[in-house]
């Protein structure tokens, strides 16, 4: 047991050894030809040889690339009852965006309860097409006031009232 640890000993000691001489700084070379060694062991400036490229971008694919393998129904039906109702399902990268399909299930199951509550209270809908009113209208009386106040101030009626 003994000899086994001696033997792990001097093959330890032999390996530092060999590192600490391998980190021994070279002897001193004398005068001009420390000058020679100095130049010569220097690399040629790198500046001549680096090549500086523009400003790179990665840009988005316009369209889906063409598959003259790919499956096109020459049928497209037209939109019908259940089309308003009917959504793809997520991709699994809209899934993991979107926090998981738990967190998506909570999302689906408020805004189902939402919707609900909206449908029972009768409220309006949050976007609401325009409804366009008339013009107002003045009443014969008012037509009659405002040109009686018109001839008194010097302007000219626009219209005769009735």
């Amino acid at each position: 047991m003994v000899r086994e640890w001696q033997g792990a000993l001097v093959v330890a000691g032999m390996m530092l050894a060999m590192t600490a001489q391998a980190q021994q700084t070279p002897p001193p070379v004398p005068g001009a030809m420390q000058q020679k060694v100095a130049t010569d062991a220097l690399p040629p400036p790198a500046e001549d040889k680096v090549t500086t490229l523009e400003e790179v971008r990665a840009l988005k694919p316009e369209d889906e690339p063409l598959d003259l393998y790919r499956f096109k129904n020459p049928v497209t039906p037209a939109p019908n009852r259940f089309s308003k109702s009917w959504s793809e399902p997520p991709t699994p990268e809209q899934v993991s965006l979107s926090g998981g399909y738990l967190f998506m299930g909570i999302n689906y199951g408020l805004m189902a309860a939402a919707k609900g509550l909206h449908k029972l209270t009768n409220g309006r809908d949050q976007i609401q097409s325009a409804i366009a009113r008339p013009p107002p209208q003045l009443t014969p009386e008012q037509q009659r006031r405002a040109a009686r106040f018109c001839v008194q101030d010097g302007c000219a009626p626009a219209a005769d009232p009735p």
